[in-house]
This record gives C-alpha cells, structure tokens and sequence, in this order.
C-alpha cells in the first residue's frame, strides 16, 4: 500500500508531503485548487509520460517520491529482487526528477532505473481510474480488456499471445522468402546457365597453374632438348676441353699439391665435391633431355583449354586462375536459392502447425471469457439495481469469430449491451445509456474489477461525475466496502461519497505575493463536518448543513 508521497515543485504545487492510511480515504477541495494534483503526480513517479510543462514556474526541475509497504506483495518483491533493487524486504521507494529541458531521472530505491521499469512496478501497486473511464467504456478493446482483468485468465492471454506471435514470425519469413524468391528468379536463372556451363569446363582447382605450365614447357620443347644437348656435350660428352676434365685435372693438381702444403686439402676437397656435382647434374640433364616429350596433339588440346578459360574468366570478369573458386562461389549461391524454396514448403508446414495451436488456445480463451462473462452479467446487473438503476440489464455479447484474422487477444468480438427500461430490449451501451448512467455503469464495474484483482491500492479519481443523491450514497458505501480489503483512495466532488471514506484530505489553493500555493491537509472530526457542509450547501456553511453533514457521515459510516 501507499504509505507517504512528496511532492516538490510540481504544478502550482511548491511542497506537499502526505501520509496516507489503510481504508477510504476522500480527497476534497475548492473548485480549482487541484484536488486531482497529487494524483497525478502520483501517475508521474509510477512512470508515465514526464512534461516540463509540469514544473512548477520559477523552478529548474520537478521531483516526486512515493514510499509503498510492500510486505504482502511478492510480484513487486520478486521484480526488485531480479532487477537486484531489493534494499529493504518491507518497504519501496519511487522516485522520478523531471528538468526544464524535458528530460526525467526515474529511481526505485535509490537506483536509477529506466521510466519502463518504474511503470511495470507501478502497475504492481496502484491501480488508477480516471474520471474519463466510463468514456473508455464505449471502446470494444477497453471492453474485452475488462472482461480479462475479472476473468484473471492471464496463463491463458499468455499462451494466446506467444502462439500469435509464433504465427506472425513465421508469416513474416514466408513473406520475405517469397518476395526474395520472386526477386531472385531471374538471378536464379542465370546462375543455372553459368553454374552449368561452368560444370560442363570442369576447372579444378589449380588446374589453371597446371595446364599453364604445361603449355610453356610443350611450347618450347625444342629449345629445352636442344639447350641440354648443347650444354651436356660442353661439360660432359665433347672429347676434349669438357667442363667435367678441366675440373677433374684440378682435382689431381691440388691433391698432389696438398702433400706438399696441408693447408691446400680442403681446397682439394671442395674441388672434388664439385666434379661429383657436375658429374650428377650432366647425369639429370640427359635424363632430363631424353624424358622432354614433343606432342603437338597434347600441345593443341592444352592451348584450347587455356583459350577457353580465358573466355570464361573475361566473362566473369575474373583473372583465369580464379575461375575454379568463382564455380564454387556460384554453385553454392545457386544451391542458396534452392534451399529458400525448400524452406517455403516447410514454412508453410509450418505456419498451419502453427495456426492449429493458436486456434486451440484461442478457444480455450473463449471458453474462459464466456463464463466470466455470465458471472459479470449478473453482479454489474445486481450493481445496477443498487445504483438507482432498479429495471436496468446488462449482458456482455461475446461472439467467437473462427474466420477471423488471428491477433494476440484471440478471436472474440465483444459488446456491452443494456436495457435501462422495462420492455427495452437490450442494445450497445453507447446507444442507450445516458452520461450518468454510464457513468454508474462505469463505476459498477470498475468496483467489481477491483475487488477481483489484488492490486494493493485502488485510486478514483472524479469516477463519480453525472452520479448524485442516493446513487451516490450508495456509490460511497460500495466504495467504503471496497475500503474494507485494500487502501482506497477517492478524489469526489459528492458529499455522499466523502462522507464514505475512513479519513479524508481537503485541498485548498492560496495566493501570495502573486504566486499560487496549493496544500493538502487532513481533516479532523469538526473541520470535516464543516468540509461536508459546504460540498452540501455550496460556500455557505449553516448549522443546518453542519447538522445534515454530521448526520450523512453517521449514516454513511454506519451503513
């Protein structure tokens, strides 16, 4: 519950702490003083949209804190708790500082958090109805929205929703793949004809280097074999003057020197090392000039693979030696295209699969909709004959619309429907419903949401508009009820309704030296008595209203 709220600089307010009780509390005030400002201020610190417009003027920022005891509520627990905020196990505290430049600092327990953060936390304490509710009750998506806070189906909204969007991803890739797909097929067409004509050349890798060096050494075959020969006749095979005997003799020459000076034997040596050389590499020429093969057939079929591969490589605008890579490259762009054609057919597999489950848990949502529904009838039904409205009727139209789109709220299609009047049929609420029997409406079903859903404090702000006399009695003594399990908290114009509450707050506005100055202070038993006569006869405050205003809060607290 909410326990304490500062406010500081915000709108024509300069400084206001509040300290807030269990039960009803009524907000009352002059007309213009603001009674709704510290709720929203309230909205401001629970993360709603900041505006620099909301700084009081004169001021450089805004700031609001709000302290919740949170003892008896595990989700706020366990959400400070996996966000690492959990300081203290019994109470929390929401900060938010909104600067001239329309910036915002959002703080949970002295931590600076995103606004989302401090908004899902929020919807974990306090609930708001605003003054303008029974205007949202005319929307069907508002409506249905109602219809799932009592039904408290959330596993079921959960498992509808994460269906959908396992449907809508997977339509979403079918889509893309099949505009790909239609883009791609002339691209697809020509890397067929190029990945087969390349097939049908068949370069492998490395083949190029290969083939290359094969033409240079058959193209000039005749100049190698002639070449060998010449040289292996100059230092091996001439009868006199070789290479191979001029090295050989000074071999002999320095071994005979070397018996005469040591410090010759390993020239000697080195000599004789190399006539072994030579002698070894005339050996590998003739070997080498016997093996040369001239054939001009091979010749011509080298020369054609290489001219056609130039073909190609010109082509592809590609050097000849990456021909091979570039077939492979295309190949598997190709086989790319081929498989996105494979994975259509299995999306679409898919996809059905997918429509199947959500159609299952979309009906399993209907089916939990459409008997809250009938349990909704009948007490917004008994909560209007309580509010004034003794002929009135109310039925929820669920309809169940299996061809419909699928989205993530399932496939209902709801309406409201009442009748107001004896032997009036029932119609759409916007069609039949006054402003002040919407309101009623509105605010019958905002008490019967409220009591289903634990959130820990409940506020109303100005929801009793269009409502007076002993509907509004009675809209204060469900109000009280409901005050009676969760912390209430009602800004009202209505004395009936102020007279409901356990405690209440009275908002005035001062001026002083031409600035405005808006307080909120706690009425004691006399100065609330006072308070109800004046909401009961306007500025002028008698004994005569101090006396009615005395009885209705009896009445009311009695009831």
């Amino acid at each position: 519950m909410l326990t304490s709220l500062q406010i500081k600089n915000f709108a024509i307010v300069s400084e206001l702490n509040i300290d807030w009780r269990t039960g009803m509390t009524a907000i009352t005030g002059e007309t213009g003083a603001g009674k709704s400002i510290a709720i929203d201020a309230l909205s401001l610190c629970l993360g709603e949209r900041a505006d620099a417009n909301a700084i009081r003027p004169q001021s450089s920022k805004a700031e609001i804190s709000a302290q919740f005891d949170i003892r008896s509520l595990p989700q706020a627990q366990k959400f400070l708790s996996e966000l690492l905020l959990d300081d203290d196990e019994q109470n929390c505290i929401l900060r938010r500082v909104i600067t001239r430049n329309g910036r915002s600092k959002s703080f949970i327990n002295g931590s600076s958090v995103t606004a989302a953060q401090l908004k899902e936390l929020g919807q974990m304490l306090i609930a708001i109805h605003g003054q303008h509710a029974h205007q949202l009750l005319l929307k069907p998506e508002h409506q249905l929205g109602l219809l799932d806070a009592y039904a408290g189906h959330h596993n079921l909204l959960s498992a509808v929703k994460a269906q959908y969007n396992h449907y809508q991803k997977l339509q979403k890739e079918h889509t893309h793949l099949i505009k790909q797909q239609q883009a791609q097929a002339a691209k697809k067409q020509l890397l067929e004809y190029q990945v087969e004509e390349l097939d049908e050349f068949a370069l492998q890798a490395g083949e190029y280097e290969q083939i290359e060096a094969e033409h240079n050494r058959l193209s000039h075959s005749q100049t190698l074999v002639e070449s060998c020969q010449r040289e292996l006749m100059s230092l091996y095979e001439q009868d006199d003057q070789t290479v191979l005997g001029q090295l050989q003799h000074s071999v002999q020459t320095f071994s005979e020197l070397s018996s005469l000076d040591k410090s010759l034997e390993g020239i000697s040596m080195m000599l004789n090392e190399a006539a072994v050389q030579l002698e070894e590499a005339c050996r590998e020429i003739r070997s080498y000039g016997e093996s040369v093969e001239q054939d001009p057939l091979r010749l011509q079929e080298i020369e054609e693979r290489i001219t056609q591969a130039m073909a190609l490589s010109r082509k592809h605008q590609i050097q000849p030696d990456q021909l091979a890579a570039h077939h492979t490259a295309l190949k598997l762009e190709l086989d790319g295209i081929c498989s996105d054609n494979a994975r259509i057919d299995h999306l679409e597999h898919e996809i059905a699969e997918a429509l199947h489950a959500y159609h299952i848990s979309a009906n399993q949502l209907s089916e939990s909709r459409a008997i809250s529904a009938d349990k909704l009838n009948t007490l917004i039904t008994e909560s209007m004959h309580e509010l004034s409205m003794e002929n009135g009727r109310f039925a929820i139209e669920l309809v169940k619309e299996n061809d419909r789109r699928p989205n993530e709220l399932g496939m209902d299609s709801i309406d409201f429907l009442v009748s107001t009047n004896p032997g009036q049929p029932m119609q759409p609420l916007a069609k039949v419903a006054s402003g002040g029997e919407l309101s009623r409406i509105s605010l019958a079903i905002q008490v019967i949401i409220a009591n289903k859903v634990t959130t820990p404090t409940l506020i109303f702000d100005e929801v009793d508009v269009g409502i007076s006399g002993p509907t509004a009695s009675q809209v204060g003594k469900q109000l009280r009820l409901l005050g009676g399990s969760t912390q209430v908290i009602c800004v009202t114009h209505l004395p009936q309704v102020a007279c409901s509450g356990h405690q209440q707050f009275f908002v005035k506005k001062d001026v002083d030296n031409d600035q405005t100055y808006t307080s909120m202070v706690p009425l004691d038993e006399n100065k609330r008595i006072d308070e109800i006569a004046r909401l009961l006869g306007g500025d002028s405050v008698s004994e005569t209203t101090r006396a009615s205003a005395k009885e209705l809060l009896t009445v009311q607290r009695c009831a």
